[in-house]
């Protein structure tokens, strides 16, 4: 028997009876951070990080929900279970699993860039490794995130000076956060959609350093947000209330603003490559890190990345899965689901 499986409900344990990051209801499940893709509501207990408890309340509403420190170990039936931080979110946790001598760690999603906001990514080293591959390419490299918010805020001040709206989008649970920490307030205020403060509000309330931000309500116009920026959900960008704002520039902070012609697909002004997933190269040196000799990869371009890892000389396999990374982007809703 194998210490992890790949079921229809998710990825399981079975000597200890439990699943990381199940897609369908299960008794018990553990949850590597808060985005809708990994923490789905219908199970009957789950387990996660103390930083991702708030959020995930917030999300999954009255659910039987227990947390552990990073590092605390967990024994079920013997098997050992530890969450370590991945980088990803405020909270996000790679899930290491433990028993007799052979150690697995489930990644979720992850990034190796320190953002200033999350616990910064620990590798972990293993002999089997399930990885995302949202942008297992190599043309997919990240800018340091100094010169990515530099843009930003060059491109909101001279939006302030031609006296137009400036609105940015970045999905309501870690890139809005990220892109909050990192704007500069001396240029003006910042205002938040919603779905966005009700996440602001739970992290600040955990302790988690976030500048001031107002809550966009529906009666506000062009006059009230002038010279400041508006934080929106990617969906916010299309919908009817922004008509209100007759001169508006549409920003999209996302990995995907690396493609060509993404931009134009999205019909906004700006488009800014800023992705809380790990770049072709964040990707490579962590599974190096790892050392493990078998790697699993999820949601993504899975097959050319596990080709890839197998000309490496790795064992490498295809996981099909009902994680989405950043793809969510493109459909979330107006509320606190990604």
């Amino acid at each position: 028997m194998a210490l992890l499986e790949f079921a229809q409900e998710g990825i399981f344990c079975p000597l200890a009876g439990v699943y990381i990051d199940p897609w369908k209801p299960v008794k018990r499940a553990l949850i590597t951070h808060g985005h809708a893709d990994h923490a789905r509501w219908g199970s009957q207990s789950y387990l996660c990080t103390h930083a991702a408890r708030p959020v995930i309340r917030l999300r999954l509403g009255p659910v039987n929900l227990s947390s552990v420190d990073y590092g605390e170990p967990v024994y079920i039936n013997g098997v050992r279970f530890s969450f370590w931080p991945a980088g990803h979110v405020v909270g996000s946790a790679q899930i290491e699993v433990s028993y007799k001598g052979e150690t697995w760690v489930v990644s979720g999603d992850y990034k190796t860039e320190y953002d200033g906001l999350s616990e910064a990514f620990e590798p972990r080293r293993c002999e089997y490794f399930v990885t995302e591959s949202t942008f297992g390419l190599p043309v997919y490299n990240w800018s340091p995130q100094s010169e990515v918010f530099e843009a930003i805020n060059n491109w909101w001040a001279e939006n302030r000076e031609a006296g137009r709206v400036t609105l940015l989008t970045g999905y309501a649970l870690g890139k809005a956060q990220r892109i909050i920490r990192h704007l500069d307030t001396a240029i003006g205020p910042i205002y938040t959609h919603g779905a966005i403060e009700n996440v602001n509000e739970v992290l600040r309330a955990q302790g988690v350093a976030l500048p001031d931000t107002i809550r966009l309500s529906s009666g506000m116009q062009a006059k009230d947000v002038a010279g400041g920026i508006i934080v929106a959900p990617p969906s916010a960008a299309s919908g009817p209330w922004l008509k209100k704002f007759k001169d508006l520039s549409v920003g999209v902070a996302s990995g995907w603003m690396s493609i060509r012609g993404a931009r134009r697909r999205r019909a906004v002004e700006r488009g800014f490559v800023l992705s809380d997933h790990a770049d072709w190269r964040g990707l490579n040196a962590v599974i190096e890190a790892t050392g493990a000799s078998t790697v699993y990869v999820t949601h993504g371009y899975t097959e050319i990345f596990s080709r890839w890892l197998r000309e490496k000389g790795l064992q490498a396999f295809e996981l099909k899965t009902e994680f989405q990374g950043e793809l969510h982007e493109m459909n979330e809703a107006d509320t606190t689901e990604d």
